[in-house]
């Protein structure tokens, strides 16, 4: 099946292919259509300046192709993409950031998003290191360096759950998490490796007798 162009444009909704972040909406005709599947880059038509554009051209913000899927009606395009940068113009990952109204549901799926958010930028540090950055600084000393701040911040951990401090217990936690991350980057695992790994331990049922079983199956 393929897109119905007999209209004109169709709207192309992009999200990032990692964690379902909704980047965009722009549109495409069925040139801009061809020049994405042929490059296996985001080409769209701008309605405002009628023309074609093809995203991060100019600032290097490109997104890479991952799939695109088709709605039943045939007239709008769901395009996952490996975001090189940015979405928006404004430098903000997605085009979408004013937030109208906001459910708890709706709160929980933003505080998952931040982990990838926080994982994007310690991945950019290994790539392209910044002077005076603490976390280019740990890629510098290496893994080595990354597993002793590790363990140091567990320690920082249970001291301030063992001191009752719930605000120091916040502050080492955050410390921790971004620690593990960095780690993690150091040895080039994908933090969708983990979630899946945490989602399918959560799936599994009944009580097991090893301790190996009891962590995996919670």
């Amino acid at each position: 099946m393929k897109p119905d162009f007999s209209k004109g444009l169709i709207p192309a909704v992009v999200v990032d292919d990692k964690n379902g972040e909704v980047l965009m909406l722009a549109y495409m005709d069925e040139t801009a259509y061809e020049r994405t599947l042929e490059t296996k880059e985001t080409w769209f038509y701008s309605r405002s300046r009628k023309e074609y554009w093809n995203k991060g051209a100019t600032s290097g913000n490109k997104q890479i192709v991952k799939s695109i899927a088709l709605d039943c009606d045939g007239d709008s395009l769901l395009v996952r993409v490996e975001p090189l940068g940015p979405a928006c113009h404004t430098g903000e990952t997605s085009c979408f950031y004013n937030t109208i109204l906001e459910t708890e549901d709706a709160a929980q799926v933003e505080d998952t998003i931040i982990y990838h958010d926080l994982m994007s930028e310690i991945v950019d540090r290994k790539q392209t290191p910044v002077e005076g950055s603490y976390t280019t600084y740990l890629f510098e000393k290496g893994t080595d360096k990354i597993a002793k701040k590790l363990i140091e911040e567990a320690g920082e951990v249970i001291i301030a759950a063992k001191n009752k401090d719930t605000d120091e217990l916040v502050y080492e936690t955050s410390d921790l998490l971004y620690h593990c991350l960095v780690l993690l980057a150091d040895q080039g695992v994908d933090l969708a490796d983990v979630e899946a790994e945490l989602r399918k331990r959560s799936s599994k049922k009944g009580n097991a007798k090893k301790e190996r079983q009891e962590i995996e199956n919670w």
